[in-house]
């Protein structure tokens, strides 16, 4: 290779001046300089002569106060070493920037070009022409919770694909296979040079932010419905998300027209999943229901299959309220993740809770009156079943079905229900008391 390339040259360089470089090093040339902007070109007589003027010149020659930079002429795509990289967003943190571009190599320098522009320009060397090649795609990745990713998605991909049209990317998601139940966040990897990666960035922030607000907003209104549970301690959030208190003002206002439920009460709640769901629930060798189990402070058991070819199997919870709401929390989302409903539907799975059948009439009211409210409430189906013969407990089944919010809401007033009932009993029970003894 004969033609070489001259680079970092000032903007005043002219072909005068090379020719005196050259001369002075006695390399002959065998054409004219042909200067550019910042670079030139010349021929020399062979290739010997070529390396010649590499190994004198590059690096080791200044002009103008510059080092200049001597190589064989390549195509364009292998010869720069020094990349300028435009339009870097403000928000954009250098560590970022910085991360990025050293695992393509060995960066010399990153200096920041005085603009007038908001956004930033910065001048990249890299210690070779391969390495900068390499940087003209690069990936950036992003954690973001498996709650929001769906969202990010859109339906049928619609949100992603314009991310990528918008920025020029190519934008994948890590599959929810490589979900667990202490890392329940996703990769999304963006590919695209360092604008166009740190564009997409912004737009899938910002999306994401969208997301975690819409969820702040619906867990406050949630709040309000469903009683006796800490709603920062549902484990369905990023452990920084922060939520913040479901209501405001003064303590009076905050204090909750139901009654509070003790942390030592427990309840049983059967669950009915897919039958084909019970292996990604269990777990290999029992994984995922132990960790599943000790996240969510509760005892969980799968019930034998009632019949060979049975479609659903029953999960039996026992716990606080909190540890019911994390525990089937997280089940819906692991029914969800693991594709075995429509992704374009909700899950919905039927919930059973055991009532003292003289508890049952005050759950249906008067002519269906309670049920039929608490059905309008929380949207779930809520079903007293009529003549049921009570167990030996003396006790009969609730049925709800809907979606995860949905039971929760009326598996939460069933509760307040029966909590009420009691405490009627007790406060009878003491006015129906043995009459003291009357004196003579």
């Amino acid at each position: 290779m004969n033609k070489l390339y001259i680079g970092n040259l000032s903007d005043n360089a002219a072909p005068s001046d090379l020719e005196s470089i050259f001369k002075d090093a006695k390399i002959p040339v065998s054409g004219p300089f042909l200067v550019k902007t910042g670079y030139a070109f010349v021929d020399c007589p062979d290739e010997s002569w070529a390396l010649k003027a590499i190994e004198t010149l590059s690096g080791k020659m200044e002009l103008h106060g510059k080092p200049i930079e001597v190589e064989h002429s390549v195509p364009k795509r292998q010869r720069i070493r020094k990349l300028q990289i435009r339009n870097i967003p403000p928000h954009l943190q250098w560590e970022v920037l910085d991360s990025l571009l050293v695992q393509y190599g060995v960066v010399e320098s990153c200096e920041q070009v005085n603009t007038d522009s908001e956004t930033a320009v910065v001048n990249v060397t890299y210690s070779s022409k391969d390495q900068a090649r390499h940087t003209e795609e690069i990936p950036l990745k992003i954690l973001a919770h498996n709650n929001f990713v769906g969202r990010l998605i859109g339906k049928e991909g619609r949100n992603l694909k314009k991310i990528e049209q918008d920025t020029d990317t190519k934008i994948t998601i890590s599959p929810l296979q490589e979900l667990t139940l202490y890392n329940p966040e996703r990769t999304i990897t963006v590919k695209g040079n360092v604008e166009t990666c740190a564009k997409a960035e912004e737009e899938i922030m910002k999306k994401i932010r969208e997301s975690y607000e819409n969820d702040i907003a619906s867990m406050n209104l949630q709040a309000h419905l469903i009683p006796g549970l800490n709603l920062n301690a549902l484990g369905l959030f990023p452990p920084t998300s922060g939520m913040p208190p479901p209501t405001s003002g003064p303590p009076s206002a905050m204090t909750p027209p139901y009654p509070q439920f003790e942390q030592s009460e427990t309840e049983t709640v059967h669950l009915f999943i897919p039958a084909l769901s019970v292996g990604a629930i269990i777990g290999k060798q029992g994984q995922h229901i132990k960790q599943l189990s000790r996240f969510a402070g509760a005892s969980i058991k799968i019930a034998p299959a009632e019949a060979p070819d049975a479609k659903v199997r029953m999960v039996i919870i026992t716990g606080p309220p909190e540890a019911q709401f994390k525990a089937q929390g997280r089940i819906y989302g692991k029914i969800k993740e693991e594709n075995f409903v429509s992704p374009k539907e909700e899950v919905k799975l039927e919930a059973h809770i055991r009532v003292p059948s003289f508890a049952a009439g005050r759950v249906i009211g008067k002519g269906g009156k309670t049920v039929n409210e608490l059905q309008n409430l929380s949207s779930a189906e809520v079903v007293v079943p009529r003549d049921q013969t009570p167990d030996e407990n003396d006790q009969v089944v609730v049925k709800i079905t809907g979606h995860f919010y949905a039971c929760q809401v009326a598996q939460r007033k069933i509760q307040e229900i029966l909590t009420q009932v009691k405490q009627h009993q007790q406060q009878k029970a003491l006015q129906s008391g043995p009459p003291q003894s009357r004196r003579k």
